[in-house]
């Protein structure tokens, strides 16, 4: 059984966990723009967390294929300011900042976060691992290579899950030398992977639990899924649903969202299946 110490909240991984996104970035994907106001930010908070959401992420830095460079200060400014708007509303939720960037990471625990979500890894800030131990707070562990500009162009594999699980065991070696306690792994579906080898790496998912830590599964409304339909990432919430569905019966622990509600029901019918 998985416990993540959230600045004193245990929180128990045997029964899976939503992890609502909230993009403060004008150039997301999927929602940018969307909740770049306080209003908006508030308004979306308190909907992830009334539907189930127990962890909110935070980011101020799309990593989006192309995305535009945002400066330190400019990413610290976009998530603390969430980040002191979601804490002073609603004290008990349990933020999650995502960022490479360990200074932004410091900032962003200091205002209140209680998770770092790391797209690299530790492989983009030589500080990350020491400042996430400074810190004692859980820490995602996210495979990708290269970076968010040069990462399509890294996609050469001989056999993606073996080597990903590969890199993830190290990166966690490396985490708990630190003195990282908690660690999640995300394989970075997307990430330096073609659609083929995302659905690869989501056909072999149960073999991530030979990591020995919680498996969070980030595949919202993403290209493999929409690309695949034929359609939008506006109109791939269905396909997002099924792939959560299927994350969660190869032993995800944590399923990163836009839609809170529908990924709630997924973890609902799970549950009944298990019991029954």
């Amino acid at each position: 059984m998985h416990t993540l110490n959230c600045k004193g909240t245990i929180i128990d991984l045997s029964h899976p966990k939503i992890m609502g996104i909230v993009n403060v970035t004008p150039d997301s994907f999927y929602d940018g723009g969307k909740t770049f106001s306080e209003k908006n930010i508030l308004i979306q908070a308190e909907k992830m967390l009334s539907e189930g959401a127990t962890f909110l992420d935070v980011g101020g830095y799309s990593t989006r294929p192309g995305a535009a460079e945002v400066s330190i200060e400019e990413e610290k400014n976009r998530v603390c300011g969430a980040i002191n708007s979601i804490v002073k509303k609603f004290p008990e939720a349990l933020i999650s900042i995502d960022t490479f960037r360990s200074d932004v990471a410091k900032a962003a625990v200091e205002a209140g976060a209680s998770i770092i979500n790391d797209v690299s890894g530790g492989t983009l800030d030589a500080d990350m691992f020491s400042t996430v131990a400074k810190l004692k707070v859980p820490y995602i562990a996210m495979h990708l290579r290269g970076t968010p500009k040069t990462m399509t162009k890294l996609t050469d594999y001989k056999n993606v899950t073996l080597e990903v699980l590969k890199i993830l065991s190290e990166r966690i070696a490396i985490a708990r030398a630190e003195g990282i306690n908690d660690i999640i792994a995300d394989p970075g579906f997307g990430f330096a992977k073609t659609s083929a080898q995302s659905f690869e790496m989501m056909n072999n998912l149960e073999l991530f639990q030979n990591l020995d830590v919680p498996i969070l599964v980030g595949i919202s409304r993403k290209s493999m899924i929409y690309k695949t339909l034929n359609t939008s990432a506006e109109n791939a919430l269905n396909g997002t649903t099924v792939l959560n569905a299927f994350a969660l019966l190869k032993g995800a622990s944590i399923l990163r969202v836009h839609n809170v509600k529908e990924a709630m029901e997924c973890v609902a019918l799970y549950h009944e299946m298990k019991l029954a």
